[in-house]
């Protein structure tokens, strides 16, 4: 039965309104995991510990972070994703609190661990749904990324803020109360979605053998590996390198507008990117945006001053960038229906890495500074290239013989 205009009207304010949602909880998602790696900075004071001692915490929130994007992709398939995402929204909101509320590290690294699991839900999740609300629409994932690239922008430059004018424990409080709230209209603004689980598509848009089906995610997740590791070293560290590479010894709010500042770059890459899309196939937008990613991160590990800016505000453009077009040609090749389990296995792959980045950064640094632990993030960011190029070549291959397989008209 064909669908009314008045009904037609409904449903698109609620995809529009779901979407709203999304792109919020994207922003908040990165935000969040991003704070402490920016406050820390002033902790070295208060606690009498070295940085490498202390941002070496974070990786309780970053391994969570990893570890439980699995059972998050899982139970929304099989359960509610609308209900998965409010769990996000409060959950995170309520770890922040309790990482302010902390009276020592113990205690903190147990919250932020809480805050990590929490975190995890958004990325299986949150992209299944916004696939399906927006039919893996290029402006409207790029949107959604530069969002999340917010996220990551305005975590150095208003934790900073809050840390020097206020306290370090501000700097969680705020987010959290923004979190709660946010998560309360949610919940009342969206219908609960439990029902559809049984109903969602089954198929992908392009079939694949099940040898090629295992290459081509095989390739998926080396280069969600490798993308992981390139992304939490930069935006981990960044506020760190800034410090040591352009702004040293000023306040940290400067230190945290200026890291802003180079992660505006990956926003705007990710706005251009949504648009090349709409002109060029997705997989050689991607193998471009990971040869500039290499270069910039092979710039950055021995330049200085303006030039390590320029460089650095490169990898980021390009990290971000590859994003939107790898979210994109991993839709056409998975179903809807187990579509929160693939991108969970993804993140899972991608965001486990950000333990491996934390450990990256404290042992390279201490041993070579922040030129050994660049360089060695553009050895990675090769790595990602060549299976980018590997990936591209074998999807001509499969969209070659689909053409071929079309009945002549």
């Amino acid at each position: 039965m064909p669908m009314t205009p008045a009904a037609a009207m409904t449903d698109d304010a609620a995809r529009l309104r779901s979407i709203s949602f999304l792109n919020i909880a994207h922003g908040f998602d990165h935000f969040v995991l991003l704070i402490y790696p920016t406050v820390v900075i002033g902790l070295e004071a208060v606690y009498s510990r070295p940085y490498s001692e202390l941002i070496v915490l974070s990786s309780a929130a970053f391994l969570a972070f990893g570890i439980f994007s699995l059972p998050a992709g899982w139970l929304a398939d099989r359960w509610s994703r609308r209900n998965m995402m409010g769990a996000f929204y409060l959950g995170c909101g309520v770890s922040l609190i309790a990482v302010a509320l902390a009276p020592n590290l113990i205690v903190l690294s147990v919250a932020m661990f809480a805050l990590g699991i929490f975190a995890a839900i958004y990325h299986p999740v949150g992209m299944a749904m916004l696939i399906e609300a927006s039919g893996a629409k290029g402006r409207t994932l790029a949107f959604n990324g530069v969002c999340g690239n917010l996220g990551v922008s305005l975590a150095a430059g208003v934790s900073g803020a809050l840390a020097y004018w206020i306290s370090w424990r501000s700097a969680f409080y705020v987010p959290a109360v923004l979190l709660l709230v946010t998560g309360v209209v949610y919940l009342r603004m969206t219908p609960d979605d439990r029902h559809h689980a049984s109903k969602r598509q089954s198929k992908p848009a392009i079939a694949l053998t099940p040898k090629l089906m295992a290459m081509l995610f095989g390739l998926f997740l080396i280069i969600a590996l490798s993308a992981g590791l390139v992304f939490n070293v930069l935006t981990i560290a960044l506020p760190k390198i800034v410090d040591e590479g352009m702004v040293k010894d000023v306040p940290l709010v400067l230190v945290g507008s200026v890291a802003t500042a180079v992660l505006l770059c990956g926003a705007l890459a990710q706005l251009a990117i949504g648009r090349l899309v709409e002109w060029f196939a997705p997989h050689y937008l991607f193998a471009v945006v990971t040869a500039l990613g290499f270069l910039g991160n092979l710039w950055a590990s021995y330049a200085d001053g303006i030039p390590l800016m320029i460089a650095l505000a490169i990898a980021i453009a390009a990290i971000y960038a590859q994003v939107t077009v790898n979210d994109m040609i991993l839709a056409r090749y998975t179903a809807d229906a187990w579509r929160g389990r693939v991108y969970a296995v993804r993140y899972f792959t991608l965001f486990i890495s950000s333990a491996i980045a934390i450990g990256m950064i404290a042992f390279l640094h201490k041993t070579g500074g922040f030129g050994l632990v660049l360089g060695a993030n553009a050895a990675v960011a090769f790595l990602m290239f060549l299976s980018t190029v590997a990936l591209v070549v074998m999807i001509v291959n499969i969209e070659g013989r689909q053409v071929e397989m079309q009945p002549a008209e």
